[in-house]
């Protein structure tokens, strides 16, 4: 008999909330008309879609037509990154990012600078945190914007991101900062009147929402251009059909989600601290990575010293537990996270990470099965590497 599943990889991907189905099904079944049609069917559904936009603007504390529609959290990115340096060019072509941002971020900045931009990647400490006198020297008169994450997606260390965004306005009013939010949403409070930013990200599979839909939140007045054509819709900024359900579902799980984030992060926080204090304490050589108390709640990553990450993933799938090692988006590439690797952390270290991201469905007694097997699955690796 197999052992029941563990599932320890919420930050990749989360199950759907209990109700976002059923709010999505209509769409699928009943009122499939375009939003842009204007026969009344499709005035219907222009409603339901501008309903969706109204709600999650209440949400984050913006206006409603200050939200994209888009379908994954790395459109939302591209479109942040690219429309505002397509829209600002005439001012500069300078942007500063850092070196622990998600591979959509640092894609489209490479990209950018084959194309002639210059991008500054800021460096970060040991613990993930970027250094912000560093960020704040590199801000020059043809910066057009300025990208930090909120969270780390592999360690879960958090940015300083209203103090990056209070000291860019104070020397650089015009500079929009950018923030993806992603790994976040659900944990954190994310309002952006409070956090000071100018664009912001999210995806809905990340709280408990369907796969192929995200959406940007464009303060009024950022200079942006679309990266999608073909049509005038999301007023211009995002070419192409909207997909109803998947907005709706959106909606839905932000609706769920972001209300409770504070009881989301003392259930997620307090399972995330049993691993830390449990692990560092049963496996010899366990090094902790990210901010040791700035950091997301539903995250504990570690690297295990002499230890292969992908055959530990492959171990604890035997045992019935969905891990990660790094970032999912980089799984299949089996080379060391770019994160740890700016963190300072040596290659062979690095290649023995271990990310357990946790979620609401997640109960005390999967931690004390983790506790029970890991100390176990470890020894049996560095014994084979010995």
């Amino acid at each position: 008999m197999h052992p029941p599943r563990i599932f320890l990889d919420h930050t990749a991907t989360t199950p759907p909330a209990p109700g976002v189905f059923e709010a999505m099904v209509p769409y699928f079944t009943e009122r499939w008309s375009s939003p842009a049609a204007t026969y009344r069917n499709g005035r219907a559904m222009k409603r339901d879609v501008d309903s969706a936009r109204a709600r999650i603007g209440a949400l984050l504390g913006a206006a409603a037509n200050e939200i994209i529609f888009t379908s994954s959290g790395t459109e939302s990115v591209n479109l942040a990154i690219r429309g505002v340096a397509a829209a600002s060019q005439h001012r500069g072509r300078h942007i500063i990012t850092t070196r622990v941002e998600h591979r959509a971020v640092l894609d489209t900045a490479a990209q950018l600078e084959r194309e002639g931009w210059r991008v500054t990647y800021v460096p970060v400490d040991s613990h993930g945190v970027v250094d912000v006198g560093a960020l704040e020297s590199a801000l020059t008169d043809e910066t057009i914007l300025v990208s930090v994450m909120l969270a780390n997606n592999e360690v879960g260390s958090l940015q300083p991101v209203r103090e990056i965004a209070r000291s860019v306005k104070e020397h650089h009013p015009s500079v929009p900062v950018y923030t993806d939010a992603i790994a976040a949403a659900g944990y954190l409070p994310l309002d952006v009147e409070r956090l000071g930013v100018d664009l912001l990200s999210l995806s809905a599979h990340k709280v408990g929402g369907p796969k192929g839909a995200g959406l940007l939140w464009v303060r009024r007045g950022v200079l942006l251009r679309g990266i999608l054509h073909g049509d005038d819709r999301e007023r211009g900024r995002r070419a192409g059909q909207e997909d109803v359900p998947a907005i709706i579902g959106l909606a839905r799980a932000l609706e769920l989600a972001l209300p409770e984030w504070s009881a989301r992060a003392a259930h997620a926080g307090g399972l995330s601290a049993r691993l830390m204090n449990g692990i560092s304490n049963l496996v010899p050589g366990t090094t902790v990575t990210g901010h040791p108390t700035d950091r997301l709640p539903q995250i504990a990553s570690f690297c295990f010293d002499g230890v292969d990450g992908e055959a530990l993933l492959l171990q604890l799938d035997v045992q019935g537990m969905a891990a990660a090692s790094g970032s999912a988006c980089a799984s299949a590439t089996l080379a060391p996270s770019h994160v740890l690797q700016a963190m300072g952390l040596p290659q062979a270290l690095a290649e023995g990470n271990l990310r357990l991201s946790l979620g609401i469905e997640n109960t005390d007694e999967e931690i004390d099965r983790v506790l029970e097997v890991l100390p176990g699955v470890i020894e049996r690796i560095r014994a084979l590497r010995r």
